[in-house]
């Protein structure tokens, strides 16, 4: 059990870390390239073909720990705020979705507090890579990245040939001339790897989060609406500064 005094006294300390952990967050999360990765493996056409190492890029981002990131690092933001509002609470209102309670007597500070935020978490939601739709996805059920479908793809060199102009004949040699031709050499076998966001699963959560924005919205304003008993301290105080 902490003291008013003592929560505001951290207050600033945590919103200051929290903001900045959010925004590198933000930052990080705001581009498709670290939620790709590919895994590439040669084919040779024939037996004596050339080798080909494989090819790998892995994964730097996954969007679900993105999520679970956000939520962990605002966690303890989301605590202090809560605990110095209830200490210092005066207009309250229950914040309902759907009928359900989530919290109880919320100071309306609070609430006002909890609109930004969700504002700022729609944000960064929205900013989140979507799985490219051209492609079949399936889930890993040992990590939390998709699979594409298996594409192959072929494998060109550069084969000089000699091209007849003019068969020989009796009295003269062939005519020939060397040109370039691409030929097959063999073939890649690939599957992409993402650490993006299904479409319907990013759907799901805007929805949430524009549900509860709306549910704050409507739990402030029953909030402000509670009297506002009269106080007759004026003529007091001014009956000192001026008697």
């Amino acid at each position: 059990m902490s003291q008013l005094n003592q929560i505001i006294a951290i207050e600033k300390g945590v919103k200051s870390r929290t903001y900045s952990e959010i925004s590198h967050i933000h930052k990080a999360s705001g581009t498709p390239a670290p939620f790709n990765g590919l895994t590439k493996i040669y084919r040779k056409k024939d037996d004596d073909g050339e080798e080909q190492p494989p090819q790998s890029k892995g994964v730097a981002l996954i969007a679900e720990e993105q999520l679970r990131r956000v939520a962990e690092v605002q966690t303890e933001l989301f605590d202090v705020v809560a605990t110095k509002e209830w200490a210092n609470q005066g207009a309250t209102a229950d914040l309902k979705v759907g009928g359900e309670t989530l919290c109880g007597d919320v100071p309306v500070t609070y609430l006002l507090f909890l609109e930004k935020q969700l504002k700022d978490m729609r944000t960064f939601v929205d900013n989140l890579p979507v799985l490219n739709p051209e492609k079949n996805w399936t889930k890993d059920p040992n990590s939390d990245l998709f699979k594409s479908d298996q594409v192959t793809t072929s494998c060109t060199a550069k084969v000089q040939e000699a091209l007849v102009l003019h068969p020989p004949t009796k009295e003269h040699p062939a005519q020939t001339q060397m040109i370039t031709k691409d030929v097959i050499v063999g073939w890649w076998d690939a599957i992409h790897l993402s650490g993006a966001m299904p479409i319907p699963r990013k759907r799901e959560i805007l929805s949430r989060i524009d549900t509860l924005a709306k549910a704050v919205k409507q739990a402030r304003e029953a909030a402000n609406s509670t009297t506002a008993p009269s106080q007759k301290v004026g003529e007091d105080l001014f009956g000192y500064l001026f008697g």
